[in-house]
């Protein structure tokens, strides 16, 4: 049977544990609810090692097989933060916190990964061990470098990592995924213009930074169109103009201007971010004024190994009984890829079905989902190191 009995039995109280988790919503590194309880449930499923603090927050348990002839050890990842995002679905277990929501699905996320852990402590027919990870802050604070800092792979010996995220628009029970680059490197970028400013009905006695900054804006996306090979993927993005005057009749001394540029190859990623100081160093030269930028490195890409890639595709195939969709790539950041850099593994999307979109004030993880998600934990672990 695709979706195992036992999980199909612990539906209702996974369910459970997830509106719990949604009604509680914690942001970044500040899971401190979420992961007691996490480490409270792993305790009570009796995994042989509960460990918390890794990355600050973050929780690891260890579950062994009945058997440990290969001494194998494979990690399977969940997050657990929320957004900064007022909830609007009007739920009976919608947010207790305003301004806090589950708005990506980590609460669902991290029942499903519990849920698998219950299942593998209770029949252990496995030949080997699993580190059920817990993730804080993915939602920008890279949580993931954060526990691989921390040691979270030697410590543990994870020879190979997995993790998941729900899709919305993909159905219930359904699976994508591709190898190679999947998620893009997310970098953000701050650029300080400065002119002479002075009154609105004397622009010649400015150096409008207005005219600059907007100058500034329009040459970047040469970056995509006249720097990068068209066959590769950048996109610049400036999505803060801010002045230090409101006033209509006053051109400013300073612009700030921010935004984020996405790739997925490393040496387009090293491009953009010297074309991007240079044009915009160079166009403030030509009106005569200045911009000082300062680039912030966010999340490398996110790569999946081929081998572990065509590993969990076989075993969302077994769970679903359904053709894995070759997902296509995005441009979005996830930072599971600091584990995929330091250990072998694959990250797959599970589908939530028609729901509105992530990040969206309306959206709701897909209860739906849990056995087929928590079933693809337990096989995952039983395929990967079977008990013979």
């Amino acid at each position: 049977m695709p979706i195992k009995n036992r999980v199909s039995d612990l539906h209702a109280e996974i369910t459970a544990w997830r509106r719990d988790i949604h009604e509680h919503p914690e942001l970044m590194y500040d899971t401190n609810r979420t992961s007691a309880t996490v480490a409270a449930k792993l305790r009570e499923f009796g995994c042989d090692e509960v460990v918390e603090g890794i990355g600050r927050t973050g929780v690891v348990g260890v579950i062994k097989g009945r058997m440990n002839t290969r001494g194998h050890v494979v990690g399977l990842r969940a997050d657990m933060d929320a957004l900064p995002i007022l909830e609007a679905t009007g739920l009976a277990y919608a947010s207790k916190t305003p301004g806090k929501m589950h708005a990506c699905g980590h609460d669902g996320h991290t029942a499903m990964l519990l849920g698998a852990a219950k299942y593998l402590a209770e029949t252990r027919n496995f030949d080997g061990s699993v580190a059920v990870v817990f993730q804080p802050a993915e939602e920008g604070g890279a949580g993931g470098q954060a526990m691989v800092k921390d040691g979270l792979i030697e410590r543990f010996a994870i020879k190979e990592i997995y993790g998941m995220h729900n899709q919305p628009g993909l159905p219930v029970g359904s699976f994508s995924i591709r190898p190679g680059a999947f998620y893009a490197a997310t970098d953000n970028f701050t650029i300080d213009v400065k002119g002479k400013g002075g009154h609105a009905a004397k622009p010649h006695a400015t150096i409008d930074t207005t005219v600059i900054a907007s100058h500034i804006v329009l040459a970047l996306q040469t970056i995509a169109s006249r720097n990068a090979d068209p066959l590769q993927s950048v996109v610049v993005s400036v999505t803060s103009f801010r002045t230090e005057s409101d006033a209509y009749n006053v051109i400013p001394e300073h612009i700030e201007l921010r935004g984020t540029v996405r790739t997925f190859d490393k040496a387009i990623r090293a491009m953009a971010e010297e074309r991007l100081i240079a044009i915009a160093g160079q166009t403030a030269a030509v009106f005569g004024g200045s911009a000082t930028t300062v680039w912030e490195p966010g999340y490398p890409s996110m790569v999946n190994a081929e081998t572990e890639t065509e590993f969990a595709a076989a075993v969302a195939r077994r769970v679903s009984g359904l053709p894995v969709v070759d997902a296509p790539a995005i441009m979005g950041g996830e930072d599971f890829a600091y584990m995929l850099e330091a250990c072998p593994g694959a990250y797959i999307q599970i589908g939530n079905g028609d729901t509105a979109d992530v990040h969206h004030p309306l959206y709701n993880f897909n209860d739906e989902a849990i056995p087929s998600g928590a079933s693809y934990w337990a096989e995952l672990v039983e395929t990967r190191m079977p008990a013979v």
